[in-house]
């Protein structure tokens, strides 16, 4: 979709892990209801230019919201809650930003402050650590 559009201005937005739609249908006619859907696959398109796509969105047609949607445990696909989180820092969108994983049929909210400890595996890495108590 344009960035352009005039379905992007002031919408509430649901940016998915393409396969969602045709893995989860039920699920994802669900989320889907009253936002407008923009499918990406990030096997197929590099996370910068979906970062910054999604960027360019939030400053041209400031969306109301936008909810990210994905399986859980794909490499390809967290990186598009790291694109999305990244591209409403730097473009201070005050936008409402959701982001969701699919595991085994169940749908999980995740809070900003899991796709920042994500992006850091020290940072992990210290948390199972004292999980552990090593």
């Amino acid at each position: 979709m344009n960035v352009k559009s005039k379905h992007l201005v002031n919408s509430d937005l649901l940016v998915y892990g393409a396969c969602i739609s045709k893995e989860q249908p039920k699920l994802f006619k669900e989320i889907s209801k009253g936002r407008l859907p923009l499918g990406v696959c990030l096997e197929g398109h590099h996370m910068n230019v979906v970062g910054f796509k999604i960027a360019t969105i939030l400053k041209t047609a400031r969306p109301k919201s936008m909810v990210v949607l994905t399986v859980d445990g794909s490499p390809h696909c967290v990186q598009l809650h790291f694109a999305a989180q990244q591209a409403k820092l730097l473009t201070d969108s005050k936008i409402e930003l959701s982001h969701y994983v699919v595991e085994k049929g169940e749908l999980i909210k995740l809070t900003p402050e899991s796709i920042r400890v994500a992006r850091h595996l020290s940072t992990v890495e210290k948390s199972l650590r004292c999980k552990e108590g090593t």
